[in-house]
């Protein structure tokens, strides 16, 4: 079994791109860095890996208790005007327009062939005025707000530039939000709701990116830091980074955008046929149309599974899958080192035929092979807060 030591390396080297461009910072920067974090590129920004407990210790935390992210490196927006409900579904394929008030629901702009181009979060804000909240990937926001732009040309969509966002997640994330913001404790998975600190608005969701209860909450950029410093000084509230952010949503079995999918891929395929509504499957009028309703129809031609290597070395992104007889079936698209588990995990697209539980395919780390286990998804059990009904999945 790896050491502390070596688990440290294998979640966070994979975490850390490097970049020769101008980094941005968050709000929180100066926070992170009070903290101790290791600092590292993300999608352009400079966010914490990890700080001193380090990722395992972050990652085992957010499971037992709660934890807090950055996460302001995201997209956040407002689209709004009559009918905005209605033309966002001429770009995703989720139902929108029968979208409640104050309910989240999850997503993707596809392309003109059902690949997705990214996945978002549409939140319908309450009030007489049809308006939207939007929340999208750091990579791509640029690209999405340029993409509603010129296809709602009718609407308007102002980018929410000055506010931060971070997540707390855990079990005990509820409990220790309701230290510092009341009446949110009862509040519905996928559910949203406003809310003020020291005088200004808040926007709380329920709903993160961990498998875990949680929270995300938009904050405006002034008020960031001694936000997330009443949130750090809740006894079972702690920091954490990207490392334990991405090995988390592994054990989830959610779906990084630019890995597990991307422009090549369709929803169905990506194990994300859930999050497409039943009215929108029976009357179409989205992105790539044709290429989702056959897969929904005859079943994908390779779907989105996980994945157990054998042995106690991670296999990474790109690594190929093969069949008994050698032919080429598949790829892994995220792999690490889970904690929970104390084991490697990857997930991957494998051949249809191959997608069933139980069967044994083979990979290749250096110059060994690897037999590899396809796996159920997640790997460990989602535990979102169940009090109050809501059939979306972030």
């Amino acid at each position: 079994m790896p050491n502390a030591d070596c688990r440290e390396r294998l979640l966070s080297e994979d975490f850390a791109p490097r970049r020769l461009t101008p980094l941005q910072m968050t709000p929180l920067d100066g926070l992170h860095r009070r903290l101790g974090a290791r600092m590292s590129p993300f999608a352009g920004y400079e966010l914490p890996l990890h700080y001193k407990a380090g990722v395992v210790a972050e990652h085992l935390h957010t499971r037992a208790k709660a934890s807090l992210f950055d996460v302001s490196h995201m997209g956040q927006a407002i689209l709004g005007g009559r009918g905005a409900a209605t033309a966002i579904e001429s770009l995703v394929p989720a139902d929108i327009r029968d979208l409640a008030s104050e309910r989240t629901r999850y997503s993707q702009f596809l392309a003109e062939d059902g690949g997705v181009l990214d996945d978002l979060m549409v939140t319908r804000l309450p009030g007489r005025e049809e308006r939207l909240l939007v929340v999208v990937n750091a990579a791509a926001k640029a690209q999405d707000f340029a993409l509603l732009r010129e296809q709602l040309p009718q609407l308007e969509l102002g980018v929410l530039t000055g506010r931060a966002l971070m997540a707390l997640q855990g079990p005990c994330a509820a409990a220790a939000l309701g230290q510092v913001l009341s009446d949110l404790e009862d509040m519905p998975f996928m559910g949203w709701r406003a809310a003020e600190f020291r005088g200004a608005g808040l926007f709380v969701s329920r709903s993160g990116y961990t498998g875990e209860d949680g929270f995300e909450i938009s904050v405006p950029n002034h008020l960031a830091e001694p936000f997330a410093e009443a949130l750090l000084a809740q006894p079972d509230v702690a920091p954490a980074g990207l490392g334990a952010r991405d090995s988390l949503r592994l054990e989830a079995g959610l779906c990084l955008y630019g890995h597990d999918l991307d422009a090549t891929t369709d929803p169905v395929e990506a194990g994300l046929a859930w999050s497409i509504g039943r009215r929108r499957r029976e009357e179409g009028g989205f992105p790539g149309y044709e290429r989702v309703r056959a897969a929904l129809d005859r079943g994908p031609a390779r779907k989105r599974v996980g994945l157990l290597p054998q042995g106690r070395a991670p296999l990474r992104e790109g690594a190929t899958l093969t069949a008994p007889d050698g032919r080429l079936v598949g790829r892994i698209t995220s792999g690490g080192y889970s904690p929970t588990l104390s084991r490697p995990i990857a997930m991957g697209y494998v051949e249809s035929a191959f997608a069933t539980p139980g069967v044994t395919l083979e990979s290749r780390l250096r110059d060994n092979r690897v037999g590899v286990e396809v796996a159920s998804l997640p790997f460990v059990p989602h535990r979102y807060f169940r009090g109050h009904t809501g059939k979306d999945r972030p």
